[in-house]
């Protein structure tokens, strides 16, 4: 009986050690994660390259290569290849990002909202954090609603893009906003429960989810900027 124990009490804790394995490692390339992203928005701003990609090609461009990413990245995740296509997917992510930041740049406080939207993400993400270590509940079944949510606000954002409507842009931020938060929240408790345990795939999802709520509030507050006459 003692030996049955002992076996299932290291069992817990290798396993345990597992879950902060893949939580440290995804943390760490999160972070690494950030700096081609940085590096492609500054690209596209400083040259203008994708400056041409708005509309319905803007839209194309995006979505294809976005996928085409998240496929290598899939079927390449338990290989040596895993990392370095996860951060070429991050610097065209940068690179497609900065349109709206060149945008946003042509307000008279473009850096100061620039920075507003780093910081409010940031603080998003230490608040779904925090919750993530010390809620018990299992969060499993938020899963389909978020999918349901997310796929929401594509085909709106989508829709959008040829309507060009304002309104429905803010409308469309503040759900963005409201989703990935909860996704952030529900990816890092799928961590730490063990229902994720490959790094990559973990740092996939949460970079898309810290990318679309920086992003999301990016365009919110260059929207509330616009209304309120704040360009240069």
């Amino acid at each position: 009986m003692n030996e049955r124990v002992q076996t299932i009490d290291y069992g817990y804790a290798e396993s345990a050690q597992q879950r902060n394995r893949v939580l440290r490692n995804t943390y760490w390339l999160l972070a690494l994660s950030l700096i081609p992203t940085v590096l492609g928005a500054w690209l596209g701003v400083a040259t203008g390259m994708v400056r041409g990609l708005s509309g319905g090609l803007g839209l194309v461009v995006f979505l294809g290569g976005a996928f085409a990413f998240m496929y290598a990245i899939e079927k390449t995740k338990n290989s040596a290849a895993g990392v370095p296509v996860l951060l070429a997917f991050t610097f065209f992510m940068g690179l497609m990002l900065s349109r709206l930041i060149a945008m946003v740049l042509g307000f008279k406080n473009g850096p100061e909202l620039i920075m507003t939207a780093f910081g409010g993400t940031a603080g998003v993400f230490f608040v779904m954090a925090s919750l993530s270590s010390v809620i018990k509940r299992d969060l499993s079944g938020m899963g389909k609603w978020l999918f349901v949510g997310a796929l929401a606000i594509l085909v709106g954002g989508i829709i959008n893009v040829f309507v060009g409507s304002t309104v429905g842009m803010m409308v469309i931020s503040v759900m963005a906003i409201g989703i990935f938060s909860a996704y952030m929240l529900y990816d890092l408790k799928q961590i730490i429960d063990g229902g994720e345990t490959n790094y990559i795939s973990a740092t996939l999802a949460l970079y898309l989810d810290v990318f679309n709520v920086f992003q999301s509030l990016l365009a919110l507050l260059a929207l509330l900027g616009l209304a309120g006459g704040e360009r240069d």
